[in-house]
């Protein structure tokens, strides 16, 4: 039984690769829409059964693993700024604030029928930012690309005061848990 990671963030490969397991990497084309009707957990859980399912069905002998984080402060999920002037937006909503960063995982093998879907959720404390702080921060282009406009594994650990919760899932993927998982309803062991 092979595993295939499907998500093509080099934050999520890199702390896969920590562990003992080998794997290879299949990127889901799933449309990543957010639907007006669902709670924060509800879009994770959805997004990363979706991914994982695209690339199962492809390979069903394997177990595929999924995941989707979102940024949520006040039940409003922050997603990717579109621009700089967005994500300066952002941050400037959670300076000084506390927020929620919610990975949704799915662990599937079709051939067994197995399906798994579950989340982890930690809170992040941002400290109190000057507008230069938050420019400064952007000028780094860290970022465009992540959920609530910073990336905590880079520069944006800079604007942070407090953690709550698994460090892992803040980056993208809570590993503690999701080896739980593996190891219960898979028999997979990530230590050996």
């Amino acid at each position: 039984m092979n595993i295939i990671l499907a998500s093509g963030s080099p934050r999520r490969r890199e702390i896969l690769a920590n562990t003992s397991a080998e794997f290879s990497v299949v990127t889901s084309d799933v449309d990543e829409k957010i639907f007006d009707y669902e709670e924060p957990t509800q879009l994770v859980l959805r997004l990363a059964f979706e991914k994982c399912m695209d690339v199962a069905v492809n390979n069903t002998k394997d177990v595929v693993i999924g995941a989707d984080t979102i940024v949520v402060l006040d039940n409003e999920i922050l997603g990717k700024p579109k621009s700089e002037d967005e994500a300066f937006e952002m941050l400037k909503k959670l300076s000084n604030r506390e927020h929620q960063v919610i990975t949704g995982m799915s662990i599937v093998n079709l051939e067994k029928n197995k399906k798994i879907v579950d989340y982890a959720i930690s809170n992040v404390k941002f400290k109190n930012l000057t507008d230069k702080d938050i420019t400064d921060y952007i000028s780094t282009k860290e970022c465009l690309d992540k959920a609530g406009a910073y990336g905590i594994q880079g520069y944006g650990a800079l604007l942070v005061e407090e953690i709550r919760g698994d460090y892992f899932n803040i980056v993208g993927l809570p590993i503690s848990k999701l080896s739980d998982i593996l190891k219960e309803n898979f028999s997979i062991n990530l230590f050996v």
